[in-house]
């Protein structure tokens, strides 16, 4: 179902899709698994089954039943290009988002060999932003250049969180906004400040929208906290850059 979000850079979740598995260092404390339990404990429908993938073709018509302009986040709670989602179903969800041409969505994935290969044969709606997930040299940096060699995409945009090094000088051609944040979560592992002040410095030089999301569950100064780090600021003031088509 489609709802309000309290994720800072986006206005509502919609999720035809629900349930992922782990490929990659950023996946070790999955916030979406760890809220698969609870919505199952709560008896939410679609969650019977926890965290197993499927797909919910009943959601599908959701965003079209809303007016009013929105700012979606497709599928917080899985990735659209799991190689276990059809690719029919893939395009289902695209026609939905070509139909509801009043609102933005914006995709995020750690499949992006998956995606590059999906959009060879179809355009990128223009009401769409395309992301990767970038938490780390090794697996992270590689998806940029997937992203990169989509043709024709409104919005290409990094979400570097959570951080978990210092991922070196970053190739930001054609990107539009950077995302970074920390871990969450009572298992949180440590974000520094500077690997976060590289990557902004990156961004300033090469003109790239900034956003710094959180903290996590590590301050500033190193210390681990029991609970979640609300502070966004870095350098005294908040990063809220958002592209400039927005």
């Amino acid at each position: 179902m489609s709802s309000e979000s309290k994720i800072e850079w986006t206005e509502r979740t919609w999720n035809p899709v629900k349930g992922c598995t782990k490929i990659s260092p950023g996946c070790k404390h999955c916030y979406a698994e760890t809220m698969s339990v609870r919505l199952k404990a709560m008896g939410t429908p679609g969650y019977e089954d926890g965290f197993k993938l499927r797909t919910l073709a009943h959601r599908l018509g959701e965003p079209l039943k809303r007016k009013t302009p929105t700012v979606y986040f497709v599928n917080s709670m899985s990735d659209l290009f799991h190689e276990n989602v059809p690719k029919d179903f893939i395009h289902q969800v695209f026609d939905t988002i070509e139909q509801a041409s009043w609102h933005t969505f914006q995709i995020l994935t750690k499949r992006a060999d998956r995606m590059e290969s999906f959009f060879i044969e179809r355009k990128p709606p223009i009401n769409v932003w395309l992301g990767v997930s970038v938490e780390d040299q090794e697996y992270g940096v590689p998806r940029i250049d997937n992203l990169r060699r989509i043709k024709d995409v409104t919005i290409r945009f990094l979400s570097v969180e959570p951080l978990l090094e210092d991922i070196g000088k970053v190739n930001l051609t054609d990107i539009d906004w950077v995302i970074v944040g920390g871990e969450s979560g009572k298992k949180a592992r440590p974000m520094k400040l500077e690997w976060v002040e590289s990557i902004r410095q990156q961004c300033e030089r090469e003109q790239v929208a900034f956003f710094f999301k959180q903290w996590g569950g590590w301050g500033v100064d190193g210390v681990k906290r029991a609970k979640k780090v609300n502070g966004r600021e870095l350098h005294g003031r908040t990063w809220d850059e958002m592209p400039e088509i927005l």
